[in-house]
């Protein structure tokens, strides 16, 4: 990722380093214009951020869309109805509705209209070329308590992950950094517009935590660690750092409570020294924002929720492997699950070979609530509605397999007031197809972002154009 200072810098610091910029612009020019010098990748990272006037500045169309299957998905299906799109929402949807003089008509008959896909288990925008091509990989910093980076300075809206997913009809992801104990905070993106400014939803959604642990998986793993006599210093060692992260929570509990202090009487109480890793968590030690913890065996997870509910955080389980060997649990004390492994192998060798497959059915029946997620960086999440269609395969209903795709992650995430189903007022993330969203075979005709109209056009098909016709 990019500097600290450039993701989590307070607005007197972003003034300054416009300034900086500002003088050291003049000398920029100068050298590239007498030596044809590049820009540096810093510049064009502050340049992507400025808006497309084509794109932000020019108010999205009205649509309306009639005669299509409508599945509103937080509500019954609608056989024959329209929707209107305007101003980037949905402002009607019914059997029948009025629409606006002058909107754009999409003849819908035959095909079908499904919210957009989300899914919250990406480093979309964040990682290009994961093996490693310099300048291609943006997903961690340095260090191993890292609060107060966020995701969204990073993120290429020019990636080739993003339009081959659209087009795949997943409209919004969850991207999320990795690396050290605290990552950082996961940015909540629409898969479209020309800056991360346009894309972010919101823009600090969740904070990412690897909670401590010990050693490997189970199997061989778990065998050799224990042959290896390292049992008890690991054990040691992750309860050094579950203390470490218990004691930074408190801290910035303290912080929070010393700023509004300041900010109810700042003639009586001194204002407290800045420090922007405390002041990052304050929205997520008070519960305002959800925590995501990776926990993939049923220790971990039992681990992580007594944790979080210690210290009062609002966890959010990714993975969940064996989610379902505590569904009763995860009920009792309401925490949901990003279930990120249905086409993963199963952790041990001796665990049935339908186990993921079976795990959102298993979930779902106990009450617990859940979504489906490819938990790949960006070149694979394209694939969302085949995990959601192998769990229905195997036993989860395909209306919930559905809703795991669309409706709850929103919920999970908290923003199921604005995207996740087909409702008046919320964003018009929309696609139009010829079939079962979660069938292989269907085709998406029509795709919707943000109320505006976008072409189904990726790498995938550019490259299938351009070679099909060889011989």
């Amino acid at each position: 990722m990019k500097s600290t200072q450039l993701f989590a810098a307070p607005e007197a610091a972003r003034r300054d380093d416009a300034k900086r910029a500002a003088r050291r612009a003049p000398v920029l020019i100068a050298f590239a214009v007498l030596f044809a010098l590049p820009l540096s990748r810093d510049a064009r990272a502050q340049d992507t951020d400025r808006p497309d006037p084509q794109f932000s500045n020019t108010p999205a169309p009205t649509y309306v869309i009639r005669g299509a299957r409508i599945v509103t998905v937080s509500g019954a299906d609608i056989e024959n109805g329209s929707i209107v799109v305007s101003g980037g929402r949905i402002s009607a949807v019914g059997a029948s509705v009025s629409a606006p003089a002058g909107a754009q008509e999409i003849d819908a008959r035959g095909l079908t209209v499904f919210p957009g896909m989300i899914d919250l288990g990406t480093n979309m925008g964040l990682v290009e070329v994961s093996g490693g091509a310099p300048g291609s990989v943006d997903s961690q910093e340095l260090g191993e308590i890292n609060p107060n980076i966020s995701a969204i300075w990073s993120i290429n809206p020019g990636s080739s992950h993003i339009d081959v997913t659209r087009v795949a009809g997943v409209t919004s992801v969850l991207s999320m950094p990795s690396g050290g104990t605290i990552s950082g905070q996961a940015a909540f993106i629409n898969l479209a517009g020309s800056s991360p400014r346009e894309m972010a939803v919101v823009p600090q959604a969740a904070l990412v935590v690897e909670f401590p642990r010990i050693g490997g998986g189970g199997g061989f793993a778990a065998f050799l660690a224990a042959q290896q006599g390292i049992t008890q210093d690991a054990l040691a060692q992750r309860d050094r750092r579950v203390e470490e992260l218990r004691r930074l929570l408190r801290d910035a509990e303290a912080y929070g409570r010393a700023e509004d202090a300041y900010a109810k009487d700042p003639k009586a109480v001194p204002r407290p020294e800045t420090d922007l890793k405390l002041a990052a968590l304050v929205p997520y030690v008070r519960g305002e924002r959800p925590v995501i913890f990776r926990a993939e065996r049923e220790r971990e997870i039992r681990a992580v929720v007594r944790f979080a509910e210690e210290t009062r955080l609002k966890p959010v389980i990714i993975g969940g492997s064996d989610a379902w060997k505590v569904a009763p649990f995860l009920k009792d004390h309401n925490v949901p699950v990003i279930l990120d492994s249905v086409l993963n192998l199963p952790l041990r060798e001796d665990d049935a070979y339908d186990a993921l497959y079976e795990n959102a059915a298993k979930l779902q029946a106990a009450g617990v609530r859940f979504c489906i997620s490819t938990g790949d960086s960006g070149a694979h999440v394209r694939d969302l509605p085949f995990q959601a269609g192998m769990a229905a395969a195997y036993g989860l209903p395909k209306a919930e397999a559905l809703k795991a795709v669309t409706l709850y992650p929103a919920q999970v995430l908290g923003v199921a007031d604005r995207v996740g189903s087909i409702e008046q007022g919320k964003l018009a993330n929309l696609v139009i197809a010829d079939g079962d969203m979660l069938e292989p075979r269907t085709n998406i005709r029509y795709l919707f972002i943000n109320g505006r109209q976008i072409p189904l056009v990726s790498r995938h098909t550019i490259l299938n154009d351009q070679f099909k016709d060889r011989k």
